[in-house]
């Protein structure tokens, strides 16, 4: 097996590096983009490959696929790193791809960490890809929608690249046993355990098993437990500020929307585990209860910002459960979204109608003008009326009178419901006996 690697007699150079792919057929994980039909094999099938971005989280193969696109067209295969690179180096490069592009020979220009460059980097690249001087491939880990330039995402393909998935994992460590000539010193268990702990990124796989092929003595294995002493573990891949951040949060909210209090627990502590400021899911957690539940059962956003003002008490990590109380209380009571539906129609009308003026018989009358103008006559004041509910108009003459909240038939707005029905008739029945 080793004859599918780069130099894997060089025992120097890290495992990762040994192990990189030498064709785009050997690159695993990423059968989508790079397997018979996948949408990658159908672009360097067609002979026009194009501007690409290619996104995914670290260790899932970006970067290799990139150099090993070079040896599928006639390009030259140039290289540089958002990191270092500046304007004067873009500059230069273009430049080199102008000279090549004038002896008859494109440019690949492969650029790691693209969303690194800021707005007026990005726009450098459009002139050059647009006269066809470079062919431009870039990697990210974050989402292009949120850090490239229109300009240049309509320019360039998007390619998602998966992290790679237990058995993809699974054949790195296969290879890196070849290459190595040795077998992990992991039991069954343990080898599950290593991929797990990877968190799809293969690189972090190769790097793991080389602290424990240096870890272990002479004949030793490892269970999972040992496994879990030696290696620790990885830092789960989120950044606060970025995708995984809000791909996070929007998971927590849509399970407790979705009343599964069990998933919501899930990406709850992954949140907390990953560092996420726990005042930061309080408040969100005060969100859904307000925005998915409302008055189904108005309790909710009670045990809310009873949960967020207990964790500002308690602080971590002890605050943190009542947080997660919060989160089975809301994922297990029932939904409404009647009210925050009617809040947006209210304000909708609100913008479209803001100037009309209401009915003078709800509005006071401080001045002798105002009262000769017929402002608060005609009002009659419900708590003198029987059941304490007058049936009058309270809306503008041009609008006339709208419904905007429909409870629904659970929780407690059912019993919203049974009120509004009641006055609703009642108010029929006003009006007609005043015809």
């Amino acid at each position: 097996m080793t004859d599918l690697f780069f130099n894997a007699d060089e025992p120097l150079r890290p495992l990762a590096d040994r192990l990189r792919p030498r064709t785009l057929e050997d690159v695993v994980g990423q059968d989508h983009l790079l397997g018979p039909d996948g949408a990658l094999t159908r672009l360097i099938r067609s002979g026009s490959l194009g501007s690409l971005i290619l996104w995914g989280p670290p260790g899932s193969g970006k970067t290799t696929v990139a150099r090993l696109l070079s040896n599928e067209t006639s390009l030259a295969f140039e290289q540089i790193s958002a990191i270092f690179t500046g304007v004067a180096d873009l500059k230069k490069t273009f430049e080199q791809a102008r000279m090549r592009r004038a002896g008859g020979r494109g440019t690949l220009l492969f650029v790691d960490e693209i969303h690194r460059f800021n707005r007026a980097q990005q726009d450098s690249f459009l002139p050059v890809m647009e006269e066809g001087i470079v062919t431009l491939v870039g990697a990210t880990t974050e989402n292009p929608s949120f850090e490239l330039n229109a300009a240049l995402l309509s320019r360039a393909r998007v390619l998602t690249f998966r992290a790679l998935d237990e058995a993809a994992i699974l054949k790195l460590l296969d290879r890196a046993e070849a290459v190595e000539g040795k077998p992990l010193p992991l039991d069954a268990e343990a080898r599950l355990s290593l991929a797990r702990m990877a968190d799809g990124d293969g690189r972090a796989a190769l790097t793991l098993a080389e602290e424990l092929w240096r870890a272990a003595a002479p004949g030793e294995t490892f269970d999972p437990i040992k496994l879990g002493e030696i290696v620790q573990r990885r830092a789960p891949i989120y950044d606060k500020g970025q995708e995984g951040h809000y791909n996070l949060i929007s998971a927590l909210h849509k399970t407790v929307r979705g009343s599964d209090p069990d998933a919501a627990l899930y990406y709850l502590a992954r949140m907390f585990d990953a560092g996420e400021d726990p005042l930061f899911i309080a408040r969100r957690v005060v969100r859904m209860a307000v925005e998915d539940i409302g008055l189904a059962d108005p309790q909710a956003l009670v045990v809310a910002n009873a949960a967020k003002d207990a964790y500002d008490f308690l602080g971590s990590p002890e605050g943190e459960l009542a947080i997660a109380q919060a989160v089975i209380y809301c994922a297990s009571a029932p939904k409404s979204n009647a009210a925050y539906v009617a809040y947006k129609e209210a304000t909708r009308l609100a913008k479209e109608h803001g100037s009309l003026t209401p009915p003078k018989t709800i509005l006071n009358a401080p001045t002798k003008l105002m009262k000769q103008e017929g402002y608060g006559s005609g009002y009659r004041y419900d708590h003198d009326e029987p059941d304490a509910f007058s049936g009058q108009d309270y809306w503008p003459e041009k609008l006339g009178r709208r419904r905007l909240y429909a409870p629904v038939e659970r929780g407690f707005e059912r019993e919203i419901a049974k009120r509004l029905d009641w006055w609703d008739r009642l108010r029929r029945e006003r009006r007609r006996d005043e015809t």
